[in-house]
């Protein structure tokens, strides 16, 4: 005769160990500590006899109980033993926890960092941590291009467009790499490539009108703020490097003299290969960048760095320094960066100075390829290339003089 609720929780009050038929193979089980168990016995996938638990009473009631059965039963019909099916449950609950997103995006930066440099991969880790922070816990086939596309908006309204296109290629490559492991079925990433905000086009400002960048080079020489800002300003505009390049300079990376400045391989804009084995840069310093870099040394040439922050604490002075100056000058980021500076002498160099651009693609650090394909040694044209910057000071000097050379420099 089938069980009752009323009755067991009458028998729960002094329970005796045993099994207690319920129905169509349902029974109590009862342990000598008094506990209840709902159970089927039955035989397993081999023939051998196994027990299918459904739960405690009374956690689960008898209703529940004879619902689980019935599931159970049907299981069987269709040649899946319930029991194998919780391992299978089990086994894919594990395994969703250790393919959450968090889980797979460290596994992937792990691979990248053998490939990527410090700088890369640290920004990237940042991006991660401040904009996918809620997907950490989320197991990856269970994350859907709504719930990306929600975490991309918020980037978006914060102004950061070109942020937000970052992003979504972090999260896509997150998920190819997944899908290539096995642990993940699709990309829902990849669908959101034509949705976001069109970024503008990216460039770096830059003045390459003779006329005003002879003003722009008054205006830094007038400048009134910190002696080491402005000569930072000025030997932007001497030497058209990379402005963590020259805000990281080293004394020990200059050797006055010789009037030339090496900038070692791993502090240059490179992939890690090339910061690891690579050639350094070599800077031909023109008579104006060694008349200044001497004056400097008389302020900073006691430490390591040339351009030292007021933080101390053996940093350099921080990436928005110089640009912060030129707007005290009066030039925004739509007029003119301390980046912009670069396309400012690779312009002039070429239209009104008659450089060839190679030479000045070689002083730009740029990878550009020779007529056979190879890319051009950090060595290559040093000669030309001092020439060239001697040529290139000299004329920012005219220019600041207001005396602009009407033909190209013979």
């Amino acid at each position: 005769m089938p069980l009752t609720e009323r009755q067991i929780r009458a028998f729960s009050k002094n329970p005796t160990p045993g099994y207690y038929p319920d129905q169509d193979g349902l029974a109590l089980q009862v342990d000598k500590a008094g506990r209840m168990y709902w159970q089927w016995r039955t035989k397993g996938a081999n023939g051998k006899n196994t027990t299918v638990s459904y739960g405690p009473w009374p956690l689960v009631n008898v209703d529940t109980a004879r619902l689980k059965h019935r599931e159970a039963k049907l299981m069987r019909l269709k040649g899946e033993h319930p029991n194998a099916a919780k391992r299978k449950a089990r086994q894919l609950a594990m395994t969703e926890a250790l393919n959450t997103f968090g889980v797979v995006c460290r596994e992937w930066l792990s691979v990248q960092a053998t490939k990527w440099s410090e700088g890369h991969l640290k920004t990237t880790r940042e991006r991660v941590e401040r904009d996918l922070k809620g997907l950490e816990r989320r197991p990856m086939n269970e994350i859907d291009p709504p719930e990306l596309l929600r975490l991309l908006r918020k980037i978006e309204a914060r102004g950061a467009v070109e942020t937000a296109h970052r992003v979504r290629i972090i999260m896509s490559q997150v998920f190819t790499y997944a899908m290539a492991m096995g642990k993940a079925t699709r990309n829902p990433a990849a669908e959101l490539a034509g949705v976001l905000e069109q970024p503008k086009e990216g460039h770096h400002a830059a003045v390459t009108d003779p006329k005003q960048l002879g003003q722009l080079i008054r205006d830094i020489r007038a400048y009134r703020g910190s002696e080491i800002v402005r000569s930072a300003l000025e030997l932007h505009a001497l030497l058209f490097q990379r402005p963590n390049e020259i805000r990281g300079m080293r004394w020990d990376e200059l050797d006055l003299d010789a009037a030339l400045w090496t900038i070692p391989a791993e502090r240059m804009k490179r992939k890690k290969q090339g910061k690891l084995d690579g050639d350094p840069h070599l800077v031909p310093l023109s008579r104006q960048a060694v008349t200044m870099l001497k004056s400097l040394k008389t302020l900073t040439g006691g430490r390591e760095l040339v351009f030292p922050s007021q933080r101390g604490q053996g940093r350099c002075i921080s990436e928005n320094t110089c640009r912060q100056a030129l707007r005290t000058l009066g030039y925004s980021n739509e007029d003119h960066t301390p980046h912009g500076f670069r396309a400012t002498a690779r312009t002039l160099l070429d239209e009104r100075l008659g450089v060839r651009v190679e030479v000045i693609e070689a002083q730009l650090a740029h990878n550009v390829p020779d007529s056979l394909g190879r890319a051009y040694n950090r060595t290559t044209f040093v000669d030309e290339r001092r020439r060239m910057m001697q040529q290139w000071a000299d004329y920012l000097d005219e220019l600041a003089a207001a005396v602009v050379p009407l033909r190209l420099a013979a």
